[in-house]
């Protein structure tokens, strides 16, 4: 008997069916003309901004809260539930300053296009949930905020 629960245990873990790291959990949804992807894998969550229409872009996460001069809504992802951020929220586009002459502002947004963000994290639970905000606009239209939409995802 003996034998035969180690020739099982052995089987197991030949096949791959021993224990192994969970995918990784991901949720998504497209509003206000963005989708947004959101990934949670290991320890750190991407969350991919995809504009719908051609040029069209969204706002960087350094814009200060409250826009400048009241323009703009700044790209936000934080988490809660069993995710806690363990580090600063990183882009893989550069900030570019959009000049707004008429109105005297010049805005930090990312390149028309998809932008990827990443926060580094840490699990303590089984599900949590990524909270984003952001506004997409084009050289003459911005589209209607999505502020604190919270994206839930399973972890375990």
């Amino acid at each position: 008997m003996r034998w035969a629960a180690l020739g099982a245990g052995l089987l197991l873990l030949a096949c791959g069916c021993g224990r192994q790291e969970a995918p990784p959990a991901s949720a998504g949804f497209t509003e206000s003309g963005v989708e947004v992807s959101v990934t949670v894998s290991g320890s750190e969550v991407k969350a991919v901004f995809r504009p719908t229409r051609p040029g069209f872009h969204v706002y960087s996460v350094d814009m200060p809260d409250g826009g400048v001069d009241g323009l703009g809504i700044p790209t936000r992802v934080a988490v809660r539930g069993g995710l806690t951020a363990s580090g600063r929220v990183t882009a893989d586009k550069p900030v570019r300053m959009l000049d707004l002459p008429s109105l005297g502002v010049r805005l930090p947004v990312y390149p028309d296009g998809p932008v990827a963000l990443s926060l580094p994290v840490e699990r303590s639970g089984r599900s949590g949930e990524v909270v984003v905000s952001y506004g997409a606009c084009s050289s003459g239209t911005c589209l209607a905020p999505v502020i604190d939409r919270a994206v839930r995802v399973r972890l375990a």
